[in-house]
């Protein structure tokens, strides 16, 4: 992939959420507050042109950083998280992924984590957006339970809330956003 693959792929994602992924509106989101709009991500992330973008365009974000594999808290991180792994693979590199569940499973193995052992590995928790941080401190707690090493937390979308602030105060770890709200067309 060449700087200017990854330019073309970010410029084109960019293009996708402005026009399919951002509604306007009073809406109250997962976080309980309330916003003006709506950045919906899985219209994005679940999208047959802009997944593999995502991927791209995530992975380029984080390729100063040494993880195994990527993963958060279900559901907004889970298309997130595939796509890197289908960019990786595309590009002829491994990365495996994990979904972090809301609670653990009461039947069979009972894991709260799913996919390949990330125990004694170095992850990269994902998400799409995120408006307090919960969601990805939810994760990060729960790699770091699973034995895993978080390296960073990483999303496609900031909406400027503080969230990062709040992951790197409370878990420690850097935080990364693909785009800001400035770019989104939103402040």
């Amino acid at each position: 992939m060449t700087v200017t693959d990854t330019a073309a792929a970010r410029a084109r994602l960019l293009e996708i959420i402005r026009e399919k992924a951002i509604v306007h509106g009073r809406v109250t989101l997962s976080s309980g507050k309330e916003a003006d709009y709506y950045v919906d991500l899985r219209r994005i992330s679940l999208d047959g042109e802009a997944a593999p973008l995502v991927g791209i365009v995530m992975r380029e974000l984080t390729k100063d950083l040494t993880y195994a594999a990527v993963g958060g808290l279900t559901l907004g991180a889970d298309p997130v998280a595939t796509s890197m792994l289908h960019a990786a693979a595309a590009a002829g590199e491994r990365l495996d992924a994990f979904v972090v569940r809301k609670a653990g499973k009461a039947h069979g193995l009972q894991q709260r984590i799913e996919g390949p052992s990330i125990t004694g590995r170095q992850v990269l928790v994902v998400e799409d957006t995120t408006t307090t941080g919960a969601s990805p401190l939810a994760a990060v707690e729960a790699a770091r339970e699973d034995g895993a090493e978080v390296v960073a937390v990483a999303t496609i979308a900031d909406r400027a809330t503080g969230a990062g602030d709040r992951i790197t105060a409370e878990a420690g770890v850097e935080y990364r956003y693909a785009f800001s709200l400035e770019e989104l067309g939103l402040a």
